[in-house]
């Protein structure tokens, strides 16, 4: 069956399910293999709830409601492509080493001000993820914006065939991934993908001029620049905050000898944010805010009543009287030097690190472990422990605790109660340190 023929039947049943335990009336169901599953085995299960199956694996069919084709996969991401192409709806992409998560929530808040916004839910940023979003958007929606991950050259290249956009952001770059990009270069050269489909397409991009390394990686014609400095179409300045990130910001018609002097309270934000690295995640929301028109008083709405969940910067008060800084959801080693640095500012007693590994780091590991280590020192953190076996394997000095991994951790802690403390906790999402809340 033909992409066209597909959609026909898209149209009749919009929702496109690739769990067979949650196969409705009006979905199509994928076969999509896994790691550990292959969803051609679950067709005949879904069809008893679905019309359609689409499946790659002919020894599957088990009635003419299955539509057998090449690759399940490649079959949804043209489908998806097919459907964007027809919408006729804005897209703004997100990527980055960090913060896309959190931009793309500020983004979609500040839009959803003016637009009826469709936006990628959860981390939903794959070559699975992006085609499902896409196909979750429909006529009723104004402005999409979509976030793409990656872990691998030509990703964000792929990612941006099937989504279009025609806004772009690049958040930053950092070492992420390496096992996959196999340098840092590697990493500026795949998320650059997104910049280079905005150039060949007439797009435009939303560039931190702040950021050196993005004016490197060759933005499109088309710029809309935020950032700290003079010749910004949106200047920022932080300002001093005892715990949740605020800062001041003014169009560049606004700003007299390169300072932000409005009294206008609908220029100053005050987040629920913490940290001073979500600053320009928060700018570059704003910037898009005032490229479409939306008003600073609907802005400073937007960013402000957002509430970060899903422990990315998340804040938590427990019956331990501790506060609890949730920042575990993904590690790398740039993400971890801003959250350390940050955490070293923060005017609070009893300040305590529980860290573990970051992954995905390949050859580099020890070596990015190993500078952390020395950042933790170098910070003065006294109360500190290390989960993974990357940590582990460091010569970590006294008193800090080191565990193999998080059960580890909260078996020490059970017995080792921490109180009336500030925790940064933080690692990779795989490292699970989630379960070390309970017993704080």
């Amino acid at each position: 069956m033909n992409t066209s023929a597909l959609y026909e039947i898209f149209l009749k049943y919009p929702h496109i399910c690739t769990d067979s335990r949650k196969a409705s009336e009006d979905s199509i169901f994928f076969a999509l293999k896994g790691e550990n599953n292959d969803g051609n085995q679950y067709a005949a299960q879904a069809l008893q709830k679905c019309p359609y199956a689409v499946i790659d694996n002919p020894e599957c069919v088990v009635n003419d409601h299955c539509i057998l084709v090449e690759d399940a996969l490649d079959t949804l991401q043209k489908l998806a492509a097919y459907h964007r192409k027809r919408l006729g709806v804005p897209i703004l992409a997100i990527t980055g080493t960090n913060g896309k998560t959190t931009t793309k929530e500020l983004v979609a808040r500040v839009l959803s001000k003016k637009y009826k916004v469709f936006y990628t839910q959860g981390n939903l940023n794959n070559h699975i993820g992006v085609p499902l979003s896409l196909l979750s958007i429909d006529k009723s929606h104004e402005f999409a914006v979509i976030e793409m991950g990656a872990s691998h050259k030509g990703e964000i290249a792929a990612l941006c065939k099937i989504a279009a956009p025609d806004f772009g952001i690049i958040t930053n770059v950092g070492r992420a991934h390496l096992e996959g990009f196999g340098s840092f270069e590697g990493v500026k050269a795949t998320k650059a993908e997104l910049y280079k489909y905005l150039h060949d397409n007439d797009g435009m991009a939303f560039v931190n001029y702040d950021n050196e390394f993005l004016e490197d990686m060759n933005p499109p014609h088309n710029i809309i620049y935020y950032g700290t400095k003079n010749f910004t179409h949106c200047q920022g300045t932080l300002l001093e905050s005892p715990l949740f990130m605020s800062f001041k910001w003014a169009p560049s018609d606004e700003i007299i000898a390169d300072e932000i002097k409005s009294n206008d309270e609908c220029y100053t934000i005050h987040t629920h944010l913490i940290g001073s690295y979500n600053f320009e995640n928060a700018l570059a929301a704003v910037s898009v805010g005032y490229n479409f028109d939306i008003s600073a008083s609907d802005i400073k709405a937007a960013i402000e009543d957002y509430v970060p969940q899903n422990s990315r910067s998340q804040m938590q008060k427990t019956e331990k009287g501790n506060n609890l800084i949730l920042d575990n959801y993904n590690a790398n080693p740039s993400s971890m030097e801003a959250a350390l640095n940050n955490f070293a500012k923060i005017d609070m007693p009893n300040k305590v690190l529980i860290l573990g590994d970051m992954l995905e780091l390949g050859s580099a590991a020890q070596r990015e472990h190993s500078v952390t280590l020395g950042q933790i020192n170098k910070l003065g953190f006294k109360d500190v422990y290390l989960v993974g076996q990357a940590f582990s394997s460091l010569n970590v000095p006294e008193p800090i605790h080191s565990f193999s991994n998080a059960d580890e951790c909260c078996k020490y802690l059970e017995t080792n109660s921490i109180t009336n403390s500030t925790i940064l906790i933080k690692g990779s999402h795989g490292m699970k340190m989630d379960k070390v809340v309970p017993y704080l």
